[in-house]
């Protein structure tokens, strides 16, 4: 789903919340499409088997996964004690650093492609592009991509007014799917970007689930919080009486040699 962007809390704070629902993110979280791998290779210009990978913020590992099952040699690097733990139980054959982008724990020019799954937001590109040019052998690329609600599902636009309005966020006049390149790709890197739209149908709990995740929630006030979800609960239980929903996604894709 589409993060709207608080400042009430200091950035590394807020990153770092999602320690205490690490398993329910593991749960709940979406992965990512088989195009959207098609598409890192077809950008970066290699191919994933056989690749050294770096996936910086990987979390509980959903992104992993899929860069393994395409048989890349990845190492996990992730700052929090939580999503870390969760990883190991995840994936415990792939080796996990703790870390973050603005500091790699990994040599210089070791790896061939580094990778951002919903998480290149969290770090500073002052300190994270020179990490990441250092890091990379010559040729070598930067992937960043991020999963947000697709605008043109009505019932999700919908829901992201309402989460606008809970969180005290612009509602922006129209849809933007552009708008994560906009707000996250530092200038001068030389970025190509793609998009891939791809869908998941779920219980209701599990998208309220996947919701309930986002770092805005996990830093407001619980009863606040509860309210909240209550209120969406019915909502959508009378939009899908079925207790199914369809999430419609569109991942935005950048990729680049820095």
């Amino acid at each position: 789903m589409t993060k709207p962007v608080t400042r009430r809390v200091p950035k590394p704070v807020q990153a770092r919340s999602f320690d205490a629902v690490a398993a329910a993110y593991d749960a709940n979280r979406p992965s990512y499409p088989p195009a959207l791998f098609d598409a890192v290779e077809d950008l970066a210009g290699l191919p994933l088997a056989g690749a050294r990978v770096a996936d910086v913020g990987a979390g509980t590992g959903l992104g992993t996964a899929r860069l393994c099952e395409r048989g890349a040699r990845v190492t996990a690097v992730e700052p929090g004690d939580g999503m870390a733990e969760q990883f190991r139980r995840s994936l415990p054959d792939v080796p996990v650093v703790r870390g973050d982008g603005n500091s790699l724990p990994l040599r210089t020019g070791s790896v061939d492609l580094i990778t951002y799954a919903q998480a290149w937001h969290w770090t500073d590109p002052a300190r994270s592009v020179p990490e990441a040019r250092r890091v990379l052998r010559p040729g070598g690329a930067l992937a960043l991509w991020w999963n947000d609600a697709d605008p043109s599902a009505r019932w999700l636009l919908d829901q992201e007014r309402r989460l606008r309005t809970f969180f005290g966020a612009e509602i922006p006049a129209a849809p933007d799917d552009r708008a994560r390149f906009r707000a996250a790709l530092p200038d001068g890197i030389g970025f190509r970007t793609r998009q891939v739209a791809w869908s998941r149908r779920v219980p209701l709990e599990v998208h309220l689930g996947n919701l309930a995740t986002l770092s805005d929630f996990l830093i407001r006030e619980p009863a606040a919080v509860r309210d909240y979800f209550d209120r969406e609960r019915a909502l959508l239980a009378a939009l899908f009486p079925d207790g199914e929903v369809e999430e419609a996604y569109v991942v935005s894709l950048a990729v680049a040699h820095p």
